[in-house]
């Protein structure tokens, strides 16, 4: 892992005292652990939720050994830095509903990221963009009880005062579709001021959805959405399909209309962009 340099590192380190300074939540955040360094903020909740922890309780890291994105890709996770969190919930849902908790956690953290004044999008499946650049992703671990879910362990990754060197360095290439808050506001970011943030915005969506259910969630979502209308590339593990995102359909899945006019319905898979026009630009609506 490259070396983080000292002038890029938060001025404080990550603290609960300060992060409860900011917390209007009244269910997530009743427990909140900070961590020096784990194998990744997700694997500890998942002890912690299999031994009865209780809905709300979150845990936070300086640093992860094992960070993963989706598809099980590496998260570059150095410590000091950036923002490395996962929240416990128990929605009592059936598990063909539990994706829906990418949309709430990609809505919570672009809520977070506007609150800088930096405007940030949503990118298929759980990424979050500013200005086509990944800035912060989730990933969801979902435990079960018998046919019924008994915990969904909602995992973000903020790239927040990494410099982009650093970024560089440790993706190659790759760097360059990758951002981070510190790059896009011009000055160092309070770490624990935006795990507070995004720790509110999760508990509004994770509420407004049990009020009023997945359609408003995706609506929401679709608002701040950088894919539909482009032309992408899509990888499946049947093979590549070239078309034009439609949108997503109402069960969170990527909807593409092909060359030939056929629509196709993608479940998972990594999508690349192939226009070099810029995104279209986010907005914040419910």
């Amino acid at each position: 892992m490259p070396e983080v340099k000292r002038d890029l590192l938060a001025l404080d380190g990550l603290d609960v005292t300060a992060i409860r300074r900011g917390l209007v939540a009244t269910a997530i955040g009743t427990h909140v652990y900070v961590f020096a360094e784990v194998t990744s903020t997700n694997a500890v909740l998942r002890d912690l939720a299999a031994a009865g922890a209780v809905e709300g309780t979150v845990v936070l890291a300086e640093a992860q050994r094992e960070g993963r994105g989706r598809s099980d890709t590496v998260w570059f996770s150095p410590p000091g830095v950036n923002l490395h969190a996962s929240v416990l919930l128990r929605p009592g849902i059936e598990p063909s509903a539990a994706p829906i908790f990418s949309f709430i956690a990609s809505l919570a953290l672009t809520d977070a990221v506007w609150a800088l004044d930096i405007p940030a999008a949503v990118k298929w499946p759980n990424d979050v963009v500013i200005g086509g650049r990944k800035v912060a992703g989730a990933r969801l671990d979902v435990g079960m009880a018998g046919d019924r879910v008994s915990y969904v362990v909602v995992g973000v990754g903020i790239n927040v005062n990494i410099g982009h060197a650093e970024l560089e360095a440790a993706l190659g290439p790759a760097a360059a579709d990758a951002t981070s808050l510190r790059e896009a506001h011009g000055r160092p970011i309070d770490r624990n001021a935006l795990a507070a943030g995004f720790l509110n915005q999760l508990e509004k969506w994770a509420g407004l959805y049990a009020t009023s259910g997945p359609e408003m969630i995706l609506a929401a979502w679709r608002k701040r959405d950088v894919l539909t209308g482009r032309r992408v590339a899509v990888q499946e593990v049947e093979g590549r399909l070239v078309g034009r995102v439609a949108g997503v359909d109402a069960r969170g899945f990527l909807v593409v209309d092909d060359d030939g006019g056929v629509r196709h319905t993608v479940v998972s898979a990594a999508v690349r962009v192939l226009e070099d026009s810029a995104p279209s630009a986010p907005t914040r609506g419910r």
